[in-house]
């Protein structure tokens, strides 16, 4: 079976980053054939300073592999170096009615916020489709609100099969429910565009500043707390197995303890859950050719895969003569 999936390089990755996909496409390398790329050209909608997009391209390969990314097992690249995907792109654009990209979630929340209404934004799920369709994968993990631009795929996929015949392969998106919506410090989606995340990697006294923002509610010390519904309750439990859990659940019942107490338990707790990653980031991060040399051997791999599919989609389409 191959999964596939991608992250934008526009910032730090946050925890939603890690269990929203990062940590499934780790589990996916086990039993998987799995491709995995840093989404840079999908980056430019948000990040316009090129020297910042090219540092943030290696933090995230960097971030990636000390998340557990395995070279060895996953095909691990970076979208720009796989340009075939940006023809794939304008092909898919005929096959694209505009009022199928006019319905999409994501471009009229991040307008609604004050996004710049480009047309890479606009058109953002027709690059998503290409990058999609380009590797033919049984499987796309994704986040609840992710699943609308791996149905747009569908779409777009079965349009161009019905005029050229099966060469394309529908996807199907797989989203873990426990885990489908992150949620982030003020209790919406996290996400880089609403600056509500929690970063994986840093200073620990800048993540625990990070915590302590996370909006709860007011109650009284002694008083018994919800656990249900509290954003600090919502996050922990990402990281904690079934009895410690339980031992926080009472904890809240009980009284006694106020929300800040609650904050400086889960930085404790996820300061001690990326330990192991932040030994690994220290070693990539004193290594970068190393990670270079991993992002062309992948790209080299998704290219001979990609060249096939595309030469297959340009004699059908006519762009071969």
């Amino acid at each position: 079976m191959r999964v596939l999936t991608g992250i934008q390089s526009s910032g730090d990755l946050h925890i939603g980053n890690y269990f929203g996909s990062i940590k499934q496409m780790v589990e996916a390398q086990q039993n998987s054939e799995t491709f995995i790329f840093i989404a840079n050209y999908h980056a430019m909608t948000s990040v316009t300073d090129g020297k910042r997009l090219a540092s943030l391209t290696m933090q995230s390969a960097t971030d990636f592999l000390a998340l557990g990314i395995n070279p060895q097992k996953s095909t691990f690249w970076v979208q720009s170096d796989v340009k075939e995907v940006l023809e794939l792109y304008w092909i898919l654009s005929s096959f694209t009615p505009t009022g199928l990209l006019e319905r999409a979630h994501s471009y009229k929340d991040k307008t609604a916020r004050g996004a710049a209404t480009t047309h890479s934004l606009f058109s953002y799920p027709v690059l998503m489709a290409a990058d999609i369709l380009l590797f033919s994968p049984d499987i796309v993990p994704v986040g609840k609100d992710q699943i609308q631009h791996v149905e747009i795929a569908r779409d777009i996929a079965i349009k161009f099969n019905n005029q050229y015949g099966d060469i394309l392969k529908i996807p199907n998106f797989k989203v873990e429910e426990h885990v489908a919506t992150v949620l982030g410090t003020d209790g919406q989606k996290m996400s880089k565009s609403y600056g509500n995340t929690v970063n994986i990697f840093g200073d620990e006294k800048e993540q625990l500043k990070t915590v302590k923002k996370i909006v709860t509610q007011n109650a009284a010390l002694e008083d018994p707390k919800e656990f249900e519904g509290c954003n600090v309750y919502n996050m922990a439990k990402l990281f904690l197995d079934e009895t410690a859990l339980i031992e926080l659940q009472h904890r809240y019942k009980k009284g006694g303890e106020g929300h800040g107490h609650f904050k400086l338990y889960l930085a404790e707790v996820m300061w001690e859950y990326f330990r192991e990653f932040r030994e690994k980031r220290a070693y990539y991060e004193a290594n970068q050719e190393k990670v270079k040399e991993i992002l062309k051997q992948g790209a080299d791999t998704a290219r001979a895969i990609a060249l096939p599919m595309i030469d297959k989609i340009r004699s059908a389409t006519g762009i071969n003569y």
